[in-house]
């Protein structure tokens, strides 16, 4: 499982069928997957039998918080997600793609350099947080970036999967990036209450937090700021970073799919100035390598989640309070949606591996889907080198 857990689910489920039980670390789990996984998860009975809050509850602990978005169903989760959706959504760069295009630019000169050998995954965590850092807040904390990618690493593996043991959190390692990770969050705090907050039309995602804690301290309360905060890091750095950077693997492996890519970048700005409409809805080409390179190299294979009460799903029963595993790629590589599963075909081909809706409900994260304008700005750059 740990050599390739895609892999391993997709086996246990031709062999057992959507439910089956395996052992982690010594402990049985049960796992669904599969299609009826997908239409349980995405139907009312699945999100009434499932739960998220323990899933996350490792991760939130560790930062001395009481909750995260990712990590509350139901109500809660729909009043943090309404005061962090403007931060997290492709709104959050309106009008400012010219400055996102200057921060990759820079970021391409600085780590790019032609003739040089590029370690993509580190160099797009580096575009990220420049991106990140720079929007909202005006600066880039590049001298967290290890620190952020140490931290992820082991809460991930130790706190939310369960796949290593918790003796790793006493690491020297851990312990000191694990303060850095806190002293930046306790920075963006003293400059956000150093500066104020913006005028409405630059509002960033800082100051709906900041907003929310001062308005309404019992759903965002100080203990969680450091964590709320700092998120959008995690986020960029484990999902977004290593998304893109499969993508630059797939794209530059399949030369006529790198072809389209360049030609529909190139197009995208034959015009020097920045089309934010054709950059979001006309870039079939980009769109479709990453939408497929997402499909291909799933970040998560699988999400873990709580059965909120007794149920039955395939024919094996689950008790309330049970933790499982929902394989969610699972389809990503199935024959029956997908004719070639192991094959990258993008959209920009014309030979598009293609699946049906029931399949396409997990969501792509916003800010990696704002940041199309950024990664073809890049093709043109760095096509040749």
């Amino acid at each position: 499982m740990a050599r390739d857990p895609a892999a391993f689910f997709l086996a246990c489920y031709r062999q057992y069928g959507p439910a089956f039980r395996i052992r982690v670390l010594g402990r049985e789990q049960t796992v669904i997957a599969g299609p009826e996984a997908a239409e349980f998860m995405g139907g009312r009975e699945g999100r009434e039998s499932l739960r998220s809050r323990e899933f996350w509850s490792g991760l939130v602990a560790e930062y001395g918080a009481q909750r995260t978005l990712t990590g509350e169903d139901g109500p809660t989760h729909k009043e943090l997600r309404a005061v962090m959706r403007r931060g997290y959504s492709r709104s959050a760069i309106a009008g400012r793609y010219d400055r996102v295009l200057d921060i990759t630019y820079a970021a391409l000169d600085r780590d790019w350099a032609p003739g040089t050998k590029v370690p993509v995954v580190p160099a797009m965590q580096y575009l990220v947080v420049d991106q990140l850092g720079t929007l909202l807040t005006g600066q880039a904390p590049r001298e967290y970036v290890e620190d952020i990618r140490l931290l992820i690493t082991v809460i991930l593996n130790v706190l939310v999967t369960r796949q290593r043991p918790r003796l790793l959190l006493r690491d020297p390692r851990y312990r000191r990036a694990k303060r850095r990770v806190n002293e930046l969050g306790d920075r963006m705090i003293a400059d956000y209450r150093r500066r104020g907050p913006r005028p409405e039309a630059e509002r960033t995602l800082i100051d709906d937090i900041m907003a929310a804690n001062a308005e309404r301290p019992e759903l965002i309360p100080d203990s969680d700021l450091v964590l709320s905060l700092t998120g959008p890091y995690v986020a960029g750095l484990d999902t977004v970073a290593n998304t893109l950077a499969a993508t630059v693997y797939a794209v530059l492996k399949h030369p006529d799919v790198h072809a389209c890519v360049v030609a529909e970048a190139d197009a995208l700005f034959a015009g020097g100035g920045v089309d934010e409409q054709a950059l979001t809805k006309g870039a079939p080409a980009i769109n479709g390598a990453i939408m497929e390179a997402m499909r291909l190299y799933p970040i998560a294979v699988a999400q873990m989640r709580t059965a909120t009460r007794d149920f039955e799903f395939a024919g094996t029963q689950i008790l309330a309070d049970e933790m499982l595993y929902v394989a969610t790629s699972v389809p990503h590589f199935m024959h029956e949606f997908f004719p070639d599963p192991l094959r990258f075909a993008s959209t920009s081909t014309g030979t598009a591996n293609h699946a049906p809706n029931t399949l396409r409900r997990g969501r792509t994260p916003p800010t990696a889907a704002a940041r199309t304008s950024a990664w073809a700005r890049a093709w043109r750059r760095c096509r040749w080198r």
